[in-house]
């Protein structure tokens, strides 16, 4: 079956089909780099990593864009907290970034442009705008998007503009001519990083960056838009009001957004105190089972985040990992069926809950196989590997992911050489010993697993 993507704007699952040949422009709504990211960012990368490399594997040539946006009022605020510049703050969250997105496996995209990196291109696209009679600069040195001049406002979020405007007001200190007109262009205050532009020194708007980094690096249309489940209404409606009103163009073919991410059941948020970065989730959690529970399910669902549904996550690894131990290397075989079904999932815009429970599935035949024919149970276990791969799991080896956490923990040396005792007991008979040593290595936390190829450890969970 072909892909099929459930397109935001239409609120449709549509046939997938390129713009140009089999080349695919992606644009994703990055990250603000003033502090560490949390789990809702990983779910947002996770996400379109899987995308990315779905479509990879699917002979699609990708260009994958994520942009980062490294000027904001979080951003200048602080850093004047921190008494650095804005430049150095966004150094240093980029740099944590990128560890963490490695950490998860998460495969970097083919560009990754900085808002700050694009202040000429926004200057030209105002000016277009302000040209075309869709944005004014009142002359306080801010220039402003004029809503009511596009027509299509609000096709995406479907929200009608005499309802937005029921409540909408205009700051002090501001010179609008409608409540729900959006800044462009920003004049500086005292102290503020600024650029010099037409219209005074200043700094970008936020939707105006996404505009220009997107058409600078797709062209004015592309083929998917994606973001994060918040980011719908205003920025991406805003962004397409700006696109569109100034190249005259479609701006994006498909409109893809992650669920959001729910801790406990309810909404993620310091001032719960249920706010969580990646880095403190990865200090308790292997990376891979942070992956996996946010790829076990579908990528426009909500997804919980509990202590409960780590360890779920956790004990489904350890399902597979045990599945794959012991067997002996082997290229890919069989499976046909499975590889099938696992693709039909996957094209069905993307659905990794049914593409893991066919992972599950061949879990069961490498276990079955194990016992009659091994080198069908490990053909088939590279297999799964194989497939696993565009989900960006089951790619470690059995024991790494088994032992991991171990250094520290326990001297595994030492656990060996308990080991190595234990087998000499058993094969003396001496059973009383080897009792004593088992129960010597679970006092220390260790899990024993003795099977067709010796016995393998573990820690317990």
């Amino acid at each position: 079956m072909p892909l099929a993507i459930y397109n935001t704007l239409t609120k449709t699952k549509e046939t997938f089909k390129p713009l140009e040949g089999n080349n695919v422009r992606m644009y994703v709504c990055g990250m603000t780099v003033y502090d560490f990211c949390h789990i809702g960012h990983a779910r947002v990368m996770v996400a379109f990593d899987v995308v990315a490399r779905w479509l990879r594997k699917s002979g699609y040539k990708l260009t994958y864009v994520r942009n980062i946006t490294d000027i904001d009022d979080k951003i200048i605020r602080r850093a004047q907290e921190n008494g650095e510049t804005f430049k150095d703050l966004t150094g240093r969250m980029i740099e944590a970034m990128h560890q963490d997105e490695t950490r998860l496996g998460v495969q970097r995209p083919d560009v990754e442009p900085c808002a700050t990196d694009h202040i000429p291109g926004m200057f030209t696209m105002i000016q277009t705008l302000i040209d075309k009679g869709y944005a004014y600069a009142p002359g306080n040195g801010d220039v402003y998007y004029r809503v009511g001049r596009f027509a299509g406002y609000g096709k995406l979020s479907r929200k009608k503009i005499e309802d937005l405007r029921i409540g909408a007001r205009i700051e002090v200190d501001e010179s609008k001519e409608d409540p729900l007109d959006f800044v462009l262009w920003k004049a500086a205050k005292p102290g503020e990083p600024s650029w010099e532009s037409p219209w005074g020194a200043g700094r970008p708007g936020w939707h105006i960056e996404c505009s220009v980094m997107s058409t600078c690096c797709l062209g004015d249309t592309f083929d998917i838009h994606g973001g994060g489940p918040d980011l719908v209404f205003p920025h991406h409606e805003n962004e397409i009001a700006q696109s569109e009103a100034a190249t005259g163009k479609t701006y994006a073919a498909s409109w893809m957004h992650a669920g959001a991410v729910r801790v406990d059941g309810e909404k993620m948020s310091k001032s719960l105190g249920n706010f969580f970065t990646i880095r403190e989730v990865l200090e308790k959690y292997h990376p891979e089972v942070v992956r996996y529970l946010l790829v076990s399910s579908h990528y426009r669902s909500p997804i919980n985040y509990s202590e409960e549904s780590l360890r779920e996550a956790r004990g489904a690894l350890d399902r597979f990992y045990h599945a794959l131990k012991g067997l002996p290397q082997a290229s890919p075989a069989g499976g046909e069926p499975y590889v099938e079904r696992f693709a039909a999932a996957m094209d069905d815009d993307f659905n990794t809950p049914e593409a893991c429970a066919v992972l599950f599935e061949m879990v069961r035949e490498v276990n079955r196989l194990r016992d009659q024919d091994i080198q069908a149970a490990a053909g088939l276990a590279s297999r799964l590997k194989q497939m696993a791969e565009v989900l960006g799991v089951l790619q470690l080896e059995p024991d790494e992911y088994l032992r991991a956490g171990a250094e520290g923990k326990v001297d595994e040396a030492a656990v060996d050489r308990l080991i190595q005792a234990r087998l000499d007991a058993r094969a003396a008979k001496n059973w009383a010993e080897s009792d004593r040593i088992r129960d010597e290595l679970t006092a220390m936390g260790v899990v024993l697993e003795d099977g067709k190829g010796g016995t393998t450890w573990r820690l317990a969970n």
